[in-house]
């Protein structure tokens, strides 16, 4: 008897569905390490010189010490 669409039977969830977290959480590593990249990159100086820039302090310390 279903009882509010549940079956006698416990349904699979994770154990079909585990290649797409393990692709999820890789998709969110690279792309937050590519964002990171971005946001350091040297390419754009006027970009990393901007005040609106959260991690421009950290940049020109950076550069500052090379």
């Amino acid at each position: 008897m279903a009882f509010f669409g549940l079956r006698a039977w416990p349904t699979p969830i994770v154990k079909p569905l585990w290649p797409f977290f393990i692709a999820s959480g890789l998709t969110f590593y690279l792309v937050n390490k590519v964002q990171d990249m971005a946001v350091r990159s040297e390419s754009t100086p006027d970009y990393a010189k901007d005040p609106r820039n959260p991690y421009a302090v950290q940049i020109s310390k950076e550069h500052a010490a090379h």
